[in-house]
């Protein structure tokens, strides 16, 4: 009997692959990969707990859901019963070439608002396509019997009843099977986070196909839209500087200061002389050159490259555009 484990890394998931795995039965670790999620801290404890693990990239796809979510999104950008359900439909696809019988998942029933209540996870059964093949081994006592559980795959007895928001029964498992390696709660995906979605918002109203590499940007500096068809991207440090150089398109223009330390800044979509005389006077803002000091600015685009000269101004001016 073998299992696929949609496993995000957090204390959850472990309980869950460690619960079926002392039954005998093989698991192995499915984590899907977007922009939006990284798989480090997934790696990090399958490795902590000898785990295969087996890393899938869902970007693609993934940002289709993002944009049409059948059930909506929560606080932010997160369509949670959307994204859920798209990852165990590609885990059920999974289950033959990996010659596995069913899916488990760490879900707990009440434990998040949206995406854990009970309706919510009868709705991400049906649009799974699964069948009664996902099972919550932390859950499932208190859920519908599932194809594992009626055809006595698993020992039922060993599966747990945990419900609501609390962590103590979970901890408390923990303890008892000897786990004491696990990350804190919560963190994880950016589209729970405010000023992450507000930008991706932006994004996909502005370009409602944009490259990967947009979305990655997203992550780093300050962004500033100035026009509907214009945004300019800031670095904060040297990192980020980099970061906004390397991820920079071949439409896109990038300035600096040569003469003086200071931000690399991308101007995205349409340059108008409006644009330009705006970025430079960002770039110049925010670099080391005192308030009201002018400075050559370096323009680089897939024409070539040419210097302007721009006055710093105060930040404040420019925190209206700021996304």
């Amino acid at each position: 009997m073998r299992a696929l484990c949609v496993f995000s890394g957090g204390l959850d998931s472990i309980l869950a692959a460690e619960l079926i795995r002392a039954q005998g039965i093989y698991v192995l670790g499915i984590f899907f990969e977007t922009p939006f999620f990284s798989s480090m801290r997934a790696v990090k404890s399958a490795e902590s707990m000898s785990l295969p693990l087996k890393v899938v990239d869902i970007s693609r796809g993934h940002l289709e859901v993002i944009k049409n979510p059948r059930y909506g999104y929560g606080k932010n950008m997160n369509p949670c019963i959307d994204c859920h359900a798209y990852m165990f439909r590609i885990a059920g696809e999974m289950l033959e070439k990996e010659k596995a019988d069913f899916v488990i998942t760490g879900e707990v029933l009440g434990q998040r608002p949206m995406s854990q209540t009970r309706k919510s996870l009868l709705i991400i059964d049906r649009e799974s396509g699964l069948d009664g093949l996902l099972l919550r081994p932390l859950s499932a006592k208190c859920l519908t019997e599932t194809i594992p559980q009626e055809k006595k795959w698993i020992n039922i007895d060993l599966l747990m009843d945990i419900k609501g928001r609390s962590r103590k029964p979970q901890m408390g498992l923990a303890r008892k099977m000897g786990i004491t390696e696990y990350p804190a709660p919560g963190g994880g995906c950016l589209l729970t986070e405010t000023v992450f979605s507000r930008r991706l918002k932006d994004l996909l109203y502005s370009n409602p196909d944009p490259e990967l590499r947009e979305i990655e940007l997203l992550k780093i500096g300050r962004h500033f839209r100035i026009s509907p068809e214009t945004k300019i991207v800031v670095g904060r440090d040297e990192k980020e500087n980099d970061a906004i150089t390397g991820l920079s398109g071949k439409k896109d223009t990038l300035l600096s200061t040569p003469s003086i330390p200071g931000p690399a800044v991308l101007i995205s979509g349409s340059i108008s002389r409006r644009a330009l005389d705006m970025a430079a006077s960002i770039a110049v803002s925010y670099s080391d050159l005192k308030t009201g000091g002018e400075t050559k600015v370096c323009v680089s685009s897939e024409s070539g490259s040419r210097t302007v000269y721009a006055e710093g101004r105060e930040k404040e001016v420019f925190k209206c555009y700021m996304i």
